[in-house]
């Protein structure tokens, strides 16, 4: 029996289905782990999370156990043990587990118990749960290692308490949302360790993969709900732990506590690395956005930058004969700021082209929205055509308070390969920018100080598509706009229950009437990373074709 112990927790980021390079990484930071007994890894590690129907492969079922193998004989060298979340196979069954991989072995294998099935999470149609765990023995230690969702619920903690349990490790990859750190330290791990009272040691994953983004953040509380370490967020980290026999049972020794970013870094670092881990998996070359003179293509200009390097990101001004000389002078200035590519392709030819050709058919119709969505379209075409010609992936720029209401066109800017700020409403695009332009994030590869000229921030959003066009004269002020929609989208309210909380019927009712109408657009819109508790894709999923309405 061992009175003391020392566990690396491995923060690391992660490649869905690329299982040499994954192994690869581990064997690497368990080299930079030598000393210490055990080095554990997030769930799912060695295939990579979410797999999705990916795991539904046979193939990758198979190399899976080849390369634990590889893992496991690695440990016979006499340095450290190894957790490691992959895919399993018991009785014809597929579970998502982990395996202690020890002198040269795999030593002990267990299952996940509580599979999630809701929100982002659908496990229950790929995995079968596991019987409730039982410890496992590790240098005369008995360890629990709940999975993940293991702990959001409080039945195996307690059962691996009542097994005898001395320690709890728990590896997962939770996603990150706005406030989730609060939630999983204060609302479920404090709450674990206290009712066991047993020190519980959370490892998560950093890193970006399609629509989801986790924070790493890793840390480990005591059996007294004291906060013992506390990793990096956003940053991969390869971090011991000392953990001591005490009377009252095992103690993790104080580490380091780094500080988390506050709001809105946090947003903002989400929207970078997502950005940057699709770019660069996807083997992009670097990035192309229309870049308008307005706050949105500005902020994600600046975060395409912060995410892959002024130099890999190409602006591009498409001016019409609605553009203001302010619209050009701003997206200049805030090219020049960023430090970025900036071309101007003025789209009169093939407007007058469009308009003349479809003259004849568009006889006697005054112009509408027609017209303006030609000139969206026209835009699209123009950056597609310098993506496919020159090879980096189109970036598209609205936010979730236009998608919500449908206030941007299908085939026109719509068109593109990712949009940073899909789950960002107006109001936060507002306050993103104001942080942007003050501070540089801590993962940022952009330049020091503003990224775009205040006027961009101050002057009231348009479209610029008609004359002296206006946002607000299709919606309400977004700080209103955006009030009713976190209630319609993210807390499901019904036009009445908004109404009690003193907004006006009338303005309830249309806007409820155009998300449900935008449905069909967003089905079609490009990924964008998940911000929020209910982003328009992974969390909510409405059929495109229904007859209901709160009002």
């Amino acid at each position: 029996m061992v009175d003391t112990l020392s566990i690396t927790l491995a923060q690391l980021n992660q490649v869905v289905g690329d299982l040499a390079g994954n192994a690869a990484a581990m064997l690497a930071a368990r080299e930079r782990a030598r000393g210490t007994d055990l080095i554990v890894f997030p769930e799912l590690h060695l295939i990579g999370y979410p797999p999705e129907d990916l795991i539904l492969k046979p193939a990758l079922i198979e190399r899976a156990a080849a390369e634990l193998q590889t893992l496991a004989e690695a440990t016979a060298d006499g340095g450290p043990a190894m957790l490691v979340g992959s895919v399993f196979v018991r009785d014809g069954a597929l579970h998502n587990g982990v395996a202690l991989l020890d002198q040269g072995k795999i030593a002990a294998v267990r299952f996940k118990h509580e599979l999630p099935n809701y929100g982002t999470f659908d496990e229950v149609r790929l995995f079968q749960p596991g019987p409730l765990p039982e410890p496992i023995v590790f240098r005369g230690v008995m360890i629990g290692v709940p999975i993940c969702e293991d702990i959001w619920q409080p039945d195996v903690c307690r059962h691996l308490a009542d097994f005898g349990a001395e320690l709890l490790i728990v590896p997962n990859g939770s996603p990150y949302e706005i406030d989730k750190d609060t939630l999983r330290i204060d609302g479920v791990a404090k709450l674990r360790a206290v009712d066991t009272k047993l020190p519980l040691a959370y490892l998560n994953r950093v890193g970006g993969q399609d629509e989801l983004v986790f924070d790493g953040a890793s840390f480990v509380i005591n059996g007294d709900g004291s906060l013992a370490v506390q990793l990096a967020d956003w940053e991969e980290q390869v971090v011991e732990t000392r953990w001591t026999r005490t009377a009252q049972g095992w103690r993790c020794d104080r580490g380091e506590v780094a500080k988390l970013a506050d709001h809105p870094e946090d947003i903002y670092c989400a929207m970078v690395l997502a950005l940057r881990d699709y770019v660069d998996r996807n083997r992009f070359p670097g990035v192309v956005l229309g870049l308008s003179g307005g706050i949105d293509s500005a902020i994600c200009a600046a975060i395409a930058a912060d995410a892959l390097g002024p130099e890999r990101v190409w602006t591009v001004m498409l001016p019409s004969r609605f553009t203001s000389r302010e619209s050009l002078d701003d997206a200049t200035v805030c090219a020049r700021l960023i430090g970025c590519r900036h071309d101007t392709i003025p789209i009169g030819p093939a407007v007058e082209a469009f308009t003349g050709m479809l003259a004849p058919t568009f006889a006697g119709r005054a112009p509408d929205l027609a017209e303006e969505n030609l000139q969206s379209r026209i835009r699209g075409v123009t950056l597609m055509g310098l993506s496919n010609k020159f090879g980096p992936m189109l970036l598209t720029t609205g936010n979730k308070s236009e998608m919500s209401v449908g206030y941007a066109t299908i085939y026109g800017d719509m068109a593109g390969g990712y949009n940073p700020l899909k789950d960002a409403y107006k109001t936060t695009v507002f306050a993103i920018s104001r942080w942007r332009n003050a501070h540089r994030p801590k993962i940022g590869l952009g330049p020091d100080g503003p990224v775009m000229p205040e006027t961009i921030i101050t002057k009231p959003p348009t479209a610029e598509l008609r004359e002296n066009q206006k946002d607000s004269d299709s919606l309400p002020p977004y700080d209103e706009l955006d009030a009713i929609l976190l209630g319609l989208v993210e807390h499901e309210k019904s036009v009445a229950q908004l109404v009690s909380e003193g907004f006006a019927r009338e303005t309830v009712a249309r806007i409820e009437r155009l998300l449900n109408l935008a449905e069909y657009k967003r089905r079609q819109a490009p990924p964008g990373v998940k911000l929020g508790s209910r982003n328009f894709g992974r969390d909510r999923r409405y059929p495109i074709t229904h007859s209901f309405r709160s009002a």
